[in-house]
């Protein structure tokens, strides 16, 4: 069984739902990313979103934008975001992590190539904003070949048949974009978010998990009575940029925002 798959089964067993952050490897800084990685496991989180540092970020908000900017002024690279979660596993074998970015950094590694490697360093599941499920055979194959997932986006205009599409090719759990738009945008409606997650469920057993605009405890708490898991990004990168000259700050504000999550998650 895979750890996303464990880390999921385990939860249920507890009536729990998962918490992930996602934090961008090496915002501020290279050395930062790791410690980070293990304070946010002790402040609650069962899965670790990694974003890989990119360009031209397209889905992203001004905030998650700044921290590639960031992290790329410091050249991180895929290689370097591998070595992280390599260095990650030297003490925690069990929280899964994701990778989560844009197509082109995979593809110029070669498919075969970064699949070995992703699972070499003990990588779970990626999730790449710019792959859509028609496209992504070749991918599937290597990614699958060496036991990673793919994780696949369905939007707030998702229509039904290509719901059916992206869940027959995805593992892990289908990520939910709750708001049209870039991350840190819009405001949650919660009804809306139920009755999409309906349809998504009714086309696939996979876990679901609901991103965008979850900013604090209450809207966590809120999306943790109707979704599988809570993805967090923006609210904990803007802690990341306000203290970034810091490293014992950003995980004192980064993990207290999230323990404030578990606790409100916890107790819905």
């Amino acid at each position: 069984m895979s750890r996303l798959a464990a880390c999921f089964e385990k939860l249920r067993a507890s009536g729990a739902k998962a918490l992930i952050p996602y934090v961008t490897a090496g915002d501020p800084e290279p050395s930062v990313t790791v410690p980070l990685m293990h304070a946010m496991v002790d402040a609650g989180a069962n899965i670790i979103e990694l974003g890989v540092p990119f360009s031209d970020p397209m889905a992203e908000g001004p905030v998650i934008q700044r921290a590639m900017e960031r992290a790329l002024e410091y050249d991180v690279s895929l290689d370097d975001v591998l070595e992280m979660v390599r260095s990650f596993r030297k003490t925690d074998a069990e929280t899964p992590v994701v990778l989560m970015g844009y197509l082109n950094p995979v593809e110029v590694r070669g498919y075969e190539n970064f699949a070995r490697d992703a699972q070499a360093v003990g990588v779970d599941a990626v999730l790449l904003v710019d792959m859509p499920p028609e496209e992504a055979d070749d991918l599937l194959s290597a990614l699958y070949a060496h036991e990673l997932d793919m994780i696949f986006l369905v939007a707030p205009t998702t229509d039904e048949a290509r719901i059916k599409a992206i869940t027959e090719s995805g593992r892990g759990f289908i990520y939910y974009v709750s708001l049209k738009g870039v991350t840190g945008a819009g405001h949650l409606d919660i009804d809306g978010v139920k009755q999409q997650l309906v349809k998504i469920r009714a086309q696939t057993d996979l876990p679901v998990g609901v991103g965008f605009g979850i900013k604090d405890a209450e809207s966590a708490a809120s999306i943790a009575g109707v979704a599988d898991a809570v993805v967090v990004g923006s609210a904990l990168v803007r802690r990341v940029e306000e203290n970034a000259d810091s490293a014992d700050d950003i995980n004192r504000a980064v993990a207290g925002l999230l323990a404030e999550m578990r606790t409100a998650m916890d107790a819905g």
